[in-house]
């Protein structure tokens, strides 16, 4: 009996489900996350460094609907869904709250 294909990764609780580290593609509108690993040539790896895409940068991803609206350094930036599928990210925890 062949087992089921693993689910779409999404941001559920502050963290990815599955695997630690899933691509922005599968993350849900309104998350913050920390960028791990791009996964893009050379010269598009060089490009989005450019832009702030940068390991270890957090940003937040306001919609995902023909593009992806990112938060990326205080501006906001349109990517595609191929290239959402290229970003890995991880999910960074919820602020505790102070008391």
């Amino acid at each position: 009996m062949k087992q089921k294909p693993p689910p779409a990764f999404e941001v559920l609780e502050g963290r990815c489900a599955g695997p630690e580290v899933c691509p922005l593609s599968r993350v849900k509108a309104g998350a913050v996350v920390c960028i791990k690993h791009l996964t893009t040539t050379p010269e598009v790896t060089n490009r989005l460094r450019e832009l702030g895409f940068c390991e270890e940068q957090r940003i937040r991803l306001l919609t995902r609907q023909s593009n992806f609206i990112c938060q990326v350094c205080n501006a906001r930036l349109a990517i595609s869904e191929r290239l959402a599928d290229s970003i890995m990210v991880q999910a960074v925890p919820a602020a505790m709250p102070e008391g």
